[in-house]
């Protein structure tokens, strides 16, 4: 779900690709944005890529 976040994915479009619901997306981005200590999608998506989690 961070792949999808850094590529600047909306919960919308984030839930139609992982067949959740959005309410479900919005929740499980608000814990990968906590767990990273961050305070918005483009930190994330930053922090993400600084950490190498990404290919």
């Amino acid at each position: 779900m961070l792949r999808l976040v850094a590529a600047g994915r909306s919960n919308r479009e984030i839930a139609e690709a992982l067949f959740i619901s959005v309410k479900t997306a919005s929740v499980h981005v608000s814990n990968i944005l906590g767990k990273l200590g961050v305070a918005g999608r483009g930190e994330a998506a930053a922090r993400a890529h600084r950490l190498r989690l990404f290919d």
